[in-house]
């Protein structure tokens, strides 16, 4: 196999130029991980707040971007059993998917669902981690209950909606634009509202009989988060993974304890291999059969060619895509 790997690199911190396509060894797996040829990388936001400075790989990661990928295995570690090379997979990366070949421990990666594409297998890992361990391992979202997710039509967004509306819940999600709003209601949302011209939390009490919602995963934060407790039920749950608006606000903590709200979130990143290994075998078990018989679906917006990787940052920093974003590198 050969030594060195084409791959794109942050030089600095700053605008999506500053990615550039570098040469670097191939990494070797440990003895519990897997080396995967890469076939196509997701791009998200945490991607972009790398390259911005903002979001430092955490220690013994990568420092090159991307943090899912499918692809084939061409190694594996003298501890991994379940994978052989030549197995496809698609997987969840500590870093490194901007490239040829990354590794990754052998319990992050998963089959590429029957019936999907290499490229509809690599925008899985980032996504359904992250949803399905806030909204369902921490919210304890359940059939029946009114589910709010800010920003629907984005990677987060999309599989947010598809899975709650999967597993029974009443779904309602934000979007910015009528366009945006009309694929979330494609997708299972009940209603969509577009944040530019209409505020959520008067619209979600009248759709839910004035009794407010049980979970919001909430990206947004800042001028958000005292609106989300406002609109929350009784024994409702509020959960944060990212703080696009900023992450401080002023917050009337009484409402907290009248409602017997839960406030919590998460960043998937940082998280030990053995949490990671726990939300990977729950998807297994309970998502990838509804993948395998098309009851959900990613949803794709653009493909770019791992040298246009400039153009794909650009494109998600205007915000104008609806799903999610790849690189194609094999």
């Amino acid at each position: 196999m050969t030594q060195t790997m084409t791959a794109v690199e942050i030089l600095r911190p700053g605008p999506p130029t500053v990615l550039k396509p570098c040469e670097r060894q191939v990494p070797e797996p440990g003895s519990d991980e897997i080396l995967i040829k890469i076939a196509y990388a997701g791009v998200n936001r945490p991607d972009v707040l790398q390259r911005m400075g903002s979001y430092a790989p955490p220690p013994g990661a990568s420092d090159l971007p991307g943090l899912e990928c499918s692809g084939t295995v061409a190694a594996v570690g003298a501890a991994v059993s379940r994978w052989k090379v030549g197995d496809k997979v698609c997987a969840l990366l500590p870093g490194g998917g901007y490239a040829e070949y990354a590794t990754t421990h052998a319990t992050h990666a998963l089959p590429v669902p029957d019936g999907l594409s290499m490229a509809e297998a690599a925008a899985l890992p980032e996504t359904y981690f992250t949803v399905w361990s806030n909204v369902f391992m921490r919210g304890g979202l359940k059939a029946g209950e009114s589910f709010l997710v800010h920003g629907g039509s984005s990677g987060i967004g999309t599989t947010a909606i598809q899975l709650a509306s999967a597993m029974g819940a009443r779904v309602f999600t934000t979007a910015g634009s009528d366009e945006k709003c009309e694929a979330c209601l494609a997708l299972g949302a009940e209603h969509a509202i577009n944040y530019r011209m209409m505020d959520f939390g008067g619209l979600t009490r009248d759709w839910t009989d004035d009794q407010g919602l049980d979970v919001i995963l909430d990206m947004v934060g800042g001028i958000y988060i005292e609106r989300n407790i406002k609109a929350l039920a009784m024994d409702g749950r509020l959960i944060m993974i990212a703080f696009l608006g900023g992450a401080e606000a002023k917050i009337d903590f009484s409402q907290i304890m009248r409602k017997r709200l839960t406030v919590t979130g998460s960043t998937l990143r940082p998280q030990s291999v053995q949490a990671k290994a726990k939300i990977a075998q729950e998807l297994e078990a309970q998502v990838w059969p509804l993948l395998a018989s098309g009851q959900i679906k990613p949803v794709m917006d653009h493909t770019f060619p791992l040298a246009g990787v400039v153009n794909a940052h650009l494109r998600m920093e205007k915000s104008v895509h609806i799903g999610k974003i790849v690189l194609k590198v094999g």
